[in-house]
């Protein structure tokens, strides 16, 4: 395993040989792409990463899930699992403190544990994917993109909650 990344790397110089391609030049171009990219969507970023930290240090999230639980605990996601399933599409390192934190509380095994795990694994931080895809292609109108994302990581949810409890 230790020899895959240098393979790869000499695979792409002997191919850039091969091309006739000037493999520094690319690699060049390549970074100064990438650093045009970071800055232009910096702001989208930092307003989400602002927004995020604002809505869990001033208690909102749990707010809202403790109001929300009786209806995700209709559609079969435990009320311990709630804030994670409305954190999750906006940051997933704020779902990694959420989910140690289920860990810490109910244990990996437990059924909560499992469907946490699950949840993680079968979701993805929609907000944060679509702002650095729609900022980087200039895309202004996301039309039934982030809705239909949103709706599908929620049947994710339900299902791995429906899943772990027939396991």
């Amino acid at each position: 395993m230790t020899y895959v990344l240098p393979c790869i790397a000499i695979l792409a110089l002997v191919g850039s040989m091969f091309a006739k391609v000037k493999p520094y030049d690319c690699f060049v171009d390549g970074a100064k792409t990438s650093l045009r990219l970071a800055v232009s969507i910096f702001p989208y970023l930092f307003a989400m990463f602002m927004l995020i930290s604002l809505m869990r240090q001033s208690g909102l999230s749990q707010w809202l899930a403790s109001f929300l639980a009786p209806v995700f605990n209709f559609v079969g996601i435990p009320q311990q699992l709630v804030e994670l399933t409305l954190l999750r599409p906006f940051s997933g390192s704020g779902s990694l403190a959420l989910l140690s934190e289920i860990y810490q509380q109910h244990g990996a095994d437990s059924y909560v544990g499992r469907c946490a795990s699950v949840m993680m694994g079968s979701s993805e931080t929609v907000f944060y994917v679509s702002s650095v895809y729609f900022a980087s292609t200039k895309v202004k109108n996301t039309g039934w993109a982030v809705p239909i994302a949103l709706f599908c990581t929620l049947l994710g949810c339900i299902l791995a909650c429906l899943l772990c409890r027939l396991m």
